[in-house]
């Protein structure tokens, strides 16, 4: 098993211009760890990701990686540290195994030295060596990306949005690799628009401009979630998000697939659920189902980002 590394982000800003796309991010990514960062295009996850690979430089604030700056250490950083960016960025006129080939000799390695660490990947896009990466599917693309980013024995590996756009069967797939990955001591950061991928983690942020919104673990930023939520659907699901919206004794009011999930103000769920079916019933509304649930990730990101917007 190799050395597993701790991340220290403290005080990070940066800035495009006017923009400040990172302001004052401060955390700790434990060694061995998979830590998610969770949030919407433009909430700063590729900036942060780049800033920890020095590939850019902050505009304020310090980072270090196993105790290397990702400033002053530049080139240690490169060595310890594997990056798969968001957007394929393989040669796509090159075959699966010229560009694994390719990355292994930039590090001064090959793919023999190193074939036990990406074996658990490699193994699935073998067969397939010869083919160009630009006639791969998705799911192959991306294991050869990871394939790449792991040939040179990173002790960090960092993935911006690894499963985007890939299909379900990929997704479960890749997120067991990251699994045995995570117990040869790599320590895994990585970013997912997918809430269910954010309970796989030891722990997530949650990001939306450039901010902060919480950093914990998945089940206790669910255990902290206020108030009482409740699913509600009726027979018109179009007016209903609009209707609910004076609703008494409420305090967060989403749109969750096929249903609208409301969050009551009062401990007594039996008088909420008969205000709020009182009020779709005067209101025309037929077929009323009020359940009460669970809050899941994704509500407690919802709640933290109206919060931050109305703040």
């Amino acid at each position: 098993m190799q050395m597993s590394v701790a991340v220290n982000i403290v005080n990070i800003c940066k800035s495009y211009g006017d923009v400040e796309a990172l302001k004052d991010i401060t955390l700790n990514i434990n060694e061995g760890e998979i830590f998610g960062f969770i949030g919407p295009d433009g909430s700063g996850k590729t900036s942060l990701f780049r800033i920890l690979t020095s590939l850019i430089i902050p505009t304020s604030g310090v980072a270090t990686v196993g105790g290397y700056d990702v400033v002053a250490d530049y080139k240690q950083i490169r060595k310890t540290t594997g990056y798969m960016p968001g957007r394929f960025s393989l040669y796509l006129d090159l075959t699966v195994e010229e560009n694994l080939n390719f990355y292994a000799r930039i590090f001064n390695t090959s793919i023999e030295e190193n074939y036990d660490l990406i074996k658990d990947i490699y193994v699935q896009i073998e067969p397939f060596k010869k083919r160009l990466a630009g006639d791969l599917s998705g799911g192959m693309k991306q294991k050869l990306a990871l394939s790449c980013a792991l040939i040179h024995s990173p002790r960090l590996i960092i993935l911006d949005e690894p499963t985007t756009g890939v299909d379900a069967v990929s997704r479960m797939e890749f997120w067991e690799l990251l699994k045995k990955m995570q117990l040869r001591g790599i320590t895994i950061v990585v970013s997912t628009p997918y809430m269910d991928e954010a309970a796989l983690c030891d722990h997530v942020a949650l990001m939306q401009n450039g901010k902060l919104l919480a950093v914990d673990k998945p089940d206790n930023i669910v255990n902290k979630y206020k108030g009482n939520l409740f699913a509600v659907s009726t027979n018109n699901m179009h007016k209903l998000l609009t209707d609910l919206n004076n609703l008494k004794n409420t305090s967060q009011i989403f749109r969750f697939g096929e249903t609208i999930h409301i969050t009551s103000t009062i401990t007594d769920d039996q008088l909420y659920s008969n205000e709020v079916y009182k009020h779709l019933e005067d209101a025309g509304y037929q077929n009323i189902g009020i359940t009460r649930i669970k809050p899941v990730i994704e509500d407690c990101f919802l709640a933290l980002m109206d919060k931050n917007v109305m703040s």
